[in-house]
């Protein structure tokens, strides 16, 4: 790899301190694939919605953050890259990409776990919850959830017509 490309790698690691490699990017058979993701704006500032089904798991975000997801999710370019865009485009140059997201919850804080796989390796990075959905929205990859977390923590939503939580 040039010392350009280690660079940026480690840069990215800046961003997204490495927990483990992974086998694969399989994901695993127990956990469920997020269906749809909704921003949002509650009393208590920027909600992103992960829903599964008729739940959602509400998780939230600053307001650039949302703003980075929401501009993702409806396809906006911005006129300067945001660090989402540029982690995408870093990611992209080194023929990387993010293979899945899974999302948990600990102490009541979310965290995030992305499977980034550069040729024929995958490594596993830690993430803040936040930014491990905008960058799933980028590569279309998929974000999962454990059932567990979604019976617990997903609340059911009133209609599409409810735009405060």
């Amino acid at each position: 790899m040039s010392r350009l490309g280690r660079s940026l790698v480690v840069w990215a690691g800046v961003a997204l301190a490495t927990a483990s490699a992974a086998a694969d990017g399989a994901p695993k058979t127990s956990e469920v694939r997020v269906q749809n993701i909704e921003v949002r704006l509650s009393q208590a500032g920027p909600v992103v919605l992960l829903r599964v089904g008729n739940k959602a798991i509400p998780v939230f975000v600053d307001a650039l953050v949302a703003e980075s997801i929401q501009g993702a999710l409806i396809g906006q370019k911005p006129p300067r890259p945001l660090s989402h865009d540029l982690m995408h485009t870093i990611l992209q140059a080194l023929d990387a990409k993010v293979s899945q997201v899974v999302i948990t919850q600990k102490d009541g804080i979310f965290y995030g776990t992305l499977t980034v796989i550069a040729g024929k390796t995958a490594r596993v990075f830690d993430s803040r919850s936040s930014d491990a959905i905008a960058l799933a929205i980028r590569f279309k990859a998929p974000i999962l959830l454990s059932p567990k977390l979604v019976d617990e923590l997903g609340v059911e939503l009133p209609g599409s017509g409810a735009k405060e939580l």
